[in-house]
């Protein structure tokens, strides 16, 4: 797959099929971005698992924080990985060895590991790299524009009330 560039419909395709989502490298301070990116993604209804080893037992958002993947009681849709790129192979391999595997595995902005993608392409899971969930969402959804960031879009339609944030919802291409 080419890695360069995602359509839209394959990250459209990604975020509304995962419920679960696993942030490797999450943390504890509020104003560390993998912190306001899991916020952002339990606002919108998905199911927040953090992981990072050196605050296991503690809770970040109400969730408890786990040491590893294999810590996590429930099935992983979507690893999202806030670590260097030099870290992604291992976290590739712990996820490999989880049963069931993770649909996809998420590489933050400024992470990519083209040979650790390859491998878990390999297995079946989708990768995307040097991409943030919560930006990705936020622009399928229109919402990007709320906050006076240019998206490129004229719409007349107007945002739906849900839980959490207002929202127009991920739209598919």
């Amino acid at each position: 797959m080419n890695h360069d560039a995602y359509e839209d419909s394959y990250i459209a395709g990604i975020l509304n099929s995962v419920r679960t989502i696993a942030i490797v490298g999450a943390s504890v301070n509020d104003v560390r971005p993998s912190y306001f990116v899991a916020k952002y993604l339990i606002d919108k209804g998905y199911s927040v698992f953090p992981i990072n080893p050196g605050h296991a037992g503690k809770e970040i958002l109400g969730r408890p924080v786990h040491a590893r993947l294999a810590d996590v009681p429930e099935p992983i849709d979507m690893v999202d990985v806030f670590r260097a790129s030099s870290a992604v192979p291992t976290v590739v391999d712990e996820v490999l060895a989880l049963d069931p595997l993770p649909k996809v595995i998420w590489m933050q902005l400024t992470v990519r590991h083209d040979e650790a993608a390859a491998k878990a392409e390999a297995a079946g899971i989708k990768v995307v790299m040097n991409r943030c969930p919560k930006i990705e969402y936020a622009r399928l959804a229109r919402e990007i524009g709320w906050n006076g960031v240019n998206s490129r879009v004229i719409s007349s339609k107007k945002p739906m009330m849900r839980r959490g944030f207002q929202s127009f919802g991920i739209r598919q291409k």
